[in-house]
Formats: structure tokens, C-alpha cells, sequence
């Protein structure tokens, strides 16, 4: 049987779904269905964990957040990011840290994929870097 693909879902990703933003919501929330489904091995950087947590609190309340986050841990595994992973992203020539640290913790959870809406603004990349519908097209 082949390796599942490893995916590292970028937080707009996550975002689009949590928040039904259209256009994006369907390809999304189908990305997060394979996930939970076992087609694809799906990741969430941590930091983008705590970034969650805090947009669902502001917009919803502190136990909204912590059933959702409870929910997506069901669903994606945990991409750590450690002093290694801060060294890597400082390392990379990109505008944003925090596009720095998610593809560090992509690298270093080994995901064959980074799935985001922004692809530009990680470049350059040591992995894949993907729209939602060019994943969908591969799996």
C-alpha cells in the first residue's frame, strides 16, 4: 500500500473552513474531509494552533475555542515547531516569519505538501507548495 500524502495545512486553510468563506470554503472543507477521512495525513503548524484559538475566542468565546481546537485535533496531527524550526525559518529569505515558521514545521514534519491560497509568498520553497484545488486534483 502507498504512503498517504502528508499535508500541512497553511491557517487560511483552516480559516476558510471555520469561517465558510466563500469562494474557498468547498475546496477547503473537502481537504479537511480527506483528513478526517484518512485519505491524506493532514498537519496544523502549532503556532497556528494558539493563532486559532485566539481569532475563534475574540469572535466567539474561550469555550467555542476550545471545542473547535478539540475538533481539529481529532482530525490533523500536531507539526511541532522548536528552537530548531525557529533557526530554519529565520534562515529563509521570506517577507513573513510566520510563512518562514509554517514551512520550517512543514519540512520538518515531513509533508510532501504546504496546501495555502498564498503560494507566492513562499517562495522560495524546499517542498511542494500548493493551492487547495491542485491538491485535490492529486489525491
Amino acid at each position: 500500500m502507498a504512503q498517504k500524502i502528508k499535508v500541512l495545512f497553511d491557517l487560511n486553510i483552516i480559516l476558510d473552513v471555520l469561517q465558510e468563506r466563500e469562494p474557498f470554503y468547498e475546496m477547503s472543507a473537502q481537504l479537511l474531509a480527506y483528513a478526517e477521512t484518512g485519505k491524506i495525513q493532514g498537519f496544523i503548524a502549532s503556532h497556528s494552533l494558539t493563532t486559532l484559538f485566539y481569532l475563534i475566542q475574540k469572535g466567539k468565546s474561550t469555550a467555542y475555542a476550545k471545542v473547535t481546537i478539540t475538533n481539529l485535533l481529532q482530525i490533523l496531527k500536531v507539526a511541532s515547531v522548536d528552537q530548531s524550526t525557529i533557526e530554519q525559518a529565520l534562515s529563509l529569505p521570506y517577507k513573513d516569519f510566520e510563512d518562514a515558521v509554517q514551512m520550517m514545521a512543514a519540512v520538518q514534519c515531513k509533508a510532501d505538501y504546504l496546501v495555502t491560497r498564498n503560494v507566492k509568498d513562499f517562495q522560495p520553497a524546499p517542498l511542494s507548495v500548493i493551492q487547495p484545488s491542485e491538491l485535490l486534483s492529486l489525491i
